[in-house]
C-alpha cells in the first residue's frame, strides 16, 4: 500500500469521517456528562490505569459504532455499482481490500490515540507514580476498534443491504450491554460466565484505583479480537456462499482459544497492581505508592491523631495509620484492625480534609471506625458520624462536626451535642472507660456506639 494510493481511499471513504465521529463522541460523553468518571480517586484523569481503563468503558457504545460504520464502508461497492467492473480489473482482491480496510483502520487507532493522548496529557500533569502497565489496556481498546470496523466491512460486503449498518449497531450494542460487568462488588463481576463477559471489548465502570486487568484477560482478547479481523478481512475476500461460510472459521476458532486463555474467576480478572499498592511510609504513616503525594498532608496530622489515641486508648491504641489497598464492594463492611487507622481516599471526609481537620476525622476513624456497609463519598450512618464527633471531640478538647460526610454539620452536632455533654459531666476515670467501651463497640460492630457513649440512654 503507497501513500498515493491511501491518500485516494481517505478521500473516497468513509475513513475520515468515521474517526471524526468517534472521538467527538468519546469526547463529548466524557466532557458534556457529569458521570462517576470525574469523581472519586479512580477519576479519568488521575492515574494511567484509571484513564485506560475508563477510555476503554466507552467502548460500550464506541464499538458498536466502529462496526456499524465498517459496515457502511463495506456497501460501497454494492452502492456504486462497480462490484463487477473490479472485479474485471487485473489488480488482486486482496489489495483492494487491504487498502480499504487500513485507511479505516488508521483513522480508527488515530481517534482512538487521540483520545487516550488527551487524557494522558492530564495525568501527566497530576499522577505521582508513573508506569507502563496501563498500555496493553489501551492497546486492547484500540485493537477492538479495528477487529470491530474490519469484521463489519466483511459483513457488509456479504449482506449489501441498506439495513445491515443499523442493524449491526443495535446487535453489537446489545451484545455489549448484555454481557457488561458491574462494579458494585470488590471486583466487577456479571451474572454471565466470567469468560463470556470478556468477549466484550468494554469493561466495568472504575472505582479501585489499585485494580488493573490480568496479563490473561489481554492475551485472551487479542486472540478474540484477532480472530474477528481476519474473518471480516476474509468475508472482504469472499465470492461465494461457500468461501463466506469457511470465512467464519477465524472468528470461531479465536472465540474457542479466548474462552480457554480467558480468566473464569473475577478476581483473576481484575487483580491489584501490587506495584501501585506498595507502601511509601513517612515514620509509622503510610499510603499506597500511586498516592504518594498525599503522604506529605498525611504524615502530621497522621502522628498526632496516634498520640491522641495512645493518650484515650493506651495500650489498645492503633500504633499506625495505613491507606487502606484491599478492594471492597460499594455494600462491604470496610477494612478495620485493632493495631492500625486505615485511611480510604474515596472517603470525603478523609481524602479532602486537611490540618486539624484531617486529624479530627483520623482520631474519629480511629476510636470508633465505621461498620455500617456505605458508598462512595459516604463516610457511614449519622450515628456512627456523630459517635465519631463525640470521641474526637472528647479528644480535642471541643466538640466539632466531622467535615465531608453527607450528613451536615447540624445533623451531626444536634446528635453529637447531648451525649458530648453527658459524657463532660462524669468523672474523668468514667469518661475514659466509656471512650474504651465504644472502641470495644465499634471493633465488634456493635449495634450503637452512641448508645455505649451516653451510659446506655442514647437511642
Amino acid at each position: 500500500m503507497n501513500g498515493r494510493v491511501l491518500r485516494m481511499e481517505l478521500r473516497r471513504s468513509v475513513a475520515p469521517w468515521a474517526g471524526a465521529v468517534i472521538l467527538v463522541t468519546a469526547l463529548g460523553f466524557l466532557y458534556l456528562l457529569s458521570g462517576p468518571w470525574w469523581k472519586g480517586s479512580a477519576l479519568w484523569t488521575a492515574q494511567w490505569t484509571s484513564m485506560a481503563l475508563w477510555t476503554r468503558t466507552l467502548l460500550l457504545f464506541l464499538w458498536p459504532l466502529a462496526v456499524a460504520l465498517g459496515a457502511l464502508q463495506g456497501l460501497r461497492d454494492h452502492r456504486s455499482k462497480v462490484s463487477e467492473l473490479l472485479a474485471s480489473t487485473p489488480r488482486p482482491v486482496r489489495h483492494r481490500a487491504a487498502v480499504t480496510a487500513g485507511a479505516l483502520s488508521l483513522t480508527l487507532a488515530l481517534a482512538y490515540g487521540l483520545l487516550v493522548l488527551q487524557g494522558a496529557g492530564q495525568v501527566l500533569a497530576h499522577a505521582w507514580y508513573h508506569h507502563a502497565g496501563w498500555l496493553p489496556i489501551s492497546l486492547v481498546g484500540g485493537f477492538s476498534l479495528i477487529a470491530g470496523a474490519v469484521l463489519g466491512m466483511g459483513i457488509g460486503r456479504a449482506l449489501p443491504s441498506p439495513l445491515t449498518p443499523p442493524a449491526l449497531a443495535v446487535a453489537a450494542f446489545l451484545f455489549t450491554a448484555f454481557v457488561r460487568q458491574w462494579s458494585d462488588s470488590a471486583v466487577p463481576s456479571s451474572n454471565l460466565p466470567n469468560r463470556l463477559t470478556l468477549l466484550s471489548p468494554s469493561v466495568a465502570d472504575v472505582r479501585e484505583v489499585l485494580l488493573t486487568l490480568s496479563g490473561r484477560v489481554h492475551a485472551g482478547q487479542t486472540v478474540w479480537l484477532l480472530g474477528m479481523a481476519a474473518t471480516g478481512f476474509a468475508l472482504l475476500l469472499a465470492a461465494t456462499p461457500r468461501t463466506r461460510l469457511l470465512a467464519l472459521a477465524p472468528v470461531v476458532a479465536g472465540a474457542a482459544i479466548a474462552l480457554l486463555v480467558l480468566p473464569s474467576d473475577p478476581r483473576r480478572t481484575y487483580v491489584v497492581d501490587e506495584a501501585a499498592a506498595a507502601q511509601v511510609c513517612d515514620g509509622p504513616v503510610c499510603v499506597a505508592r500511586v498516592h504518594e503525594a498525599r503522604l506529605a498532608g498525611l504524615a502530621g496530622p497522621g502522628r498526632k491523631a496516634l498520640g491522641l489515641l495512645h493518650d484515650a486508648l493506651g495500650d489498645r491504641a492503633p500504633t499506625t495509620v495505613r491507606e487502606t489497598t484491599a478492594p471492597r464492594g460499594l455494600l462491604e463492611r470496610p477494612e478495620r484492625s485493632r493495631t492500625t487507622v486505615f485511611v480510604d481516599f474515596d472517603d470525603d471526609a478523609l481524602a479532602r480534609a486537611t490540618g486539624e481537620e484531617l486529624t479530627r476525622a483520623l482520631v474519629g476513624q480511629g476510636i470508633a471506625p465505621t461498620c455500617f456497609a456505605r458508598s462512595q463519598q459516604e463516610s457511614g450512618t449519622l450515628g456512627e458520624i456523630a459517635a465519631q464527633s463525640v470521641v474526637a471531640g472528647w479528644a480535642l478538647g471541643t466538640l466539632e462536626p466531622i467535615r465531608g460526610t453527607v450528613h451536615s454539620p447540624a445533623e451531626q452536632l444536634g446528635t453529637a451535642r447531648p451525649v458530648f455533654q453527658e459524657l463532660e459531666g462524669l468523672r474523668w476515670s468514667e469518661q475514659v472507660a466509656r471512650i474504651r467501651a465504644a472502641h470495644a463497640e465499634a471493633m465488634s460492630c456493635g449495634d450503637d456506639v452512641l448508645t455505649v457513649l451516653d451510659g446506655g440512654a442514647s437511642g
